[in-house]
């Protein structure tokens, strides 16, 4: 089956690439090869290779850098969305669209099923969630993949920053009033590499699992555990004391409801995946931490 992979230079897309390197019909096209807000080179490559799937994990994904430019945000995540759905449709492609928790306002205060109406409070969400209504009105064989708190071995995260300033400082102050679930995205790209070989399309929400979520400091404080670094003294913060450009939602967990259903293989817990998370970058304490 040919598959193509939008942002194969990401950090999913790296994972991405790893995995579906099994099958030798896989093609990543990064924005230098393919800037999916011209839909004319959009149409053209996908006209050359003729895909039967499209994952697309490309896009604006720095929430502050978004809400300061919202029109460079929208032009990729929305635009540069509608694009691909629409030379998908032009060459009969099913599309994975990967999107996000941030499509919710956060206020439900319970998790997030696939049902539950998009109602995004930054710009970043917005775009998100206009990239999935071009993917719905567009196509009648797509996956939404909406997940959270990504992290890797591959570009910036939550968990690099973190280990990065525990060497310099004694003390970092982390946020304890935003609460989602964190996600080795080594287990997100498993789990869409065997999604898009079924035919079970629709909307999912994929994390790693946490019973009611884990907020940023929770985060922190079992990374801390999980790397022995004791002498590393967490500060809890609230996100207005943060102060950030973008506001972020309260409470943004989702639940795997669909994914759940239909068997799949299960994500595993947030502690394992972080466990495997440092076996694959080689955490050693003493050593700098993963860029």
């Amino acid at each position: 089956m040919k598959i193509l992979v939008t942002g194969p230079d990401g950090m999913l897309g790296n994972d991405l690439m790893a995995i579906l390197a099994r099958d030798p019909d896989v093609l990543g096209l990064n924005h230098a090869a393919m800037d999916v807000t011209d839909l004319e080179r959009v149409r053209d490559m996908f006209g050359r290779y003729r895909p039967a799937v499209v994952i697309h994990a490309a896009g604006l994904t720095d929430v502050d850098a978004c809400e300061q430019r919202p029109w460079d945000a929208l032009r990729t995540n929305a635009l540069g969305t509608q694009n691909v759905a629409l030379a998908c449709q032009e060459c009969d492609a099913a599309m994975l669209y990967v999107s996000s928790d941030y499509v919710f306002s956060g206020s439900r205060g319970a998790p997030y099923a696939e049902w539950n109406d998009a109602d995004p409070v930054n710009v970043y969400g917005q775009s998100k969630s206009a990239g999935e209504r071009a993917v719905r009105d567009l196509l009648r064989r797509f996956f939404i993949v909406r997940t959270s708190g990504l992290y890797g071995r591959h570009g910036k995260s939550f968990i690099a920053r973190l280990l990065r300033a525990a060497q310099d400082e004694a003390e970092v102050a982390v946020v304890t009033d935003q609460v989602t679930i964190p996600t080795y995205t080594r287990d997100l790209a498993e789990a869409i590499a065997r999604l898009v070989r079924t035919r079970f399309y629709g909307v999912y929400h994929i994390t790693n699992t946490a019973p009611a979520g884990l907020s940023w400091f929770d985060w922190a404080q079992l990374i801390r555990a999980e790397t022995g670094m004791h002498a590393v003294t967490l500060r809890p913060i609230t996100a207005a004391e943060l102060g950030r450009p973008a506001y972020r939602p309260p409470y943004s967990v989702l639940g795997n409801t669909f994914y759940h259903l239909r068997a799949l293989t299960p994500m595993r817990s947030c502690r394992d995946a972080l466990r495997a998370f440092l076996a694959e970058v080689g955490w050693d304490a003493a050593a700098p931490p993963p860029a």
